[in-house]
């Protein structure tokens, strides 16, 4: 490591990966906003999945003051944060095989709709499961990954697939395996995390091209703004009520 304190660091590491999938994803982000703006036109409905740490990525992208209204979180008990007891439940349910497709069975779902399925290492049962169903009946899958866990790891599904394999279009976060940025002589352990920074911004800016492809389109981006601003309100208001079929997390 170098001179600089650990804080400037892991920022220069974070600013170092942000740029490396700017560059290098350019053309995947473009294509996931496009595929968000078509399904947006086409009646279509947007949803978001992690589990653990990855759901924090998900839920930025739900209800978000200039985000997409349309985006709905699809939850799975048990993991969509670190709240359940003890914590290390969710790491478990992530292994179990025939979950996602319980969940996928009583989700609302279908055929036309768009689902991002958000997981660093992709190799878990729950996402590959969630992306392989998810296309069997007939929805559009975005992946955010590392592919680099593919190379580096096996998976733990009974195909030997991962989440990479499953999807109409991967981002690749370019996350080292292991997630974490720095050492330090007199630390044991590698330790600052950069996958919940990285799988944002890339979830964002696909967020971003969707809004401008739709209004590059004549049609008007269902964007929601902050209740904090002066007609906020009465904006969201507007934009929940006209797409009110298609949005879930207000039922």
């Amino acid at each position: 490591m170098s001179d600089r304190k650990p804080a400037g660091q892991f920022i220069d590491a974070a600013i170092d990966l942000l740029r490396r999938v700017r560059d290098e994803e350019a053309d995947t982000i473009e294509a996931a906003g496009t595929l968000l703006a078509d399904t947006v036109q086409g009646g279509g409905r947007l949803f978001a999945f992690g589990a653990g740490h990855s759901s924090l990525a998900a839920q930025d992208v739900v209800y978000r003051a200039g985000g997409l209204a349309l985006m709905n979180l699809l939850a799975v008990p048990g993991v969509v944060g670190v709240d359940v007891m003890p914590a290390t439940l969710g790491s478990a349910l992530e292994r179990v095989d025939g979950l996602a497709s319980a969940v996928l069975d009583s989700s609302p779902l279908r055929e036309g709709d768009a689902l991002v399925v958000i997981s660093l290492s992709g190799r878990n049962a729950l996402p590959v499961e969630m992306a392989l169903n998810a296309r069997a009946l007939g929805v559009r899958v975005i992946g955010v990954t590392s592919v680099a866990y593919a190379s580096e790891t096996k998976s733990r599904h009974a195909s030997g697939t991962f989440l990479k394999d499953h999807c109409d279009i991967v981002l690749d976060s370019k996350i080292a395996v292991g997630d974490a940025e720095l050492t330090l002589d007199t630390v044991p352990a590698p330790f600052a995390p950069a996958s919940t920074v990285v799988t944002s911004a890339l979830l964002q800016a696909v967020m971003a091209t969707a809004a401008a492809a739709l209004a590059d389109r004549g049609i008007e981006p269902p964007l929601l703004r902050s209740g904090n601003v002066d007609g906020g309100h009465e904006w969201n208001g507007r934009v929940l009520e006209q797409y009110r079929d298609r949005i879930f997390y207000r039922r």
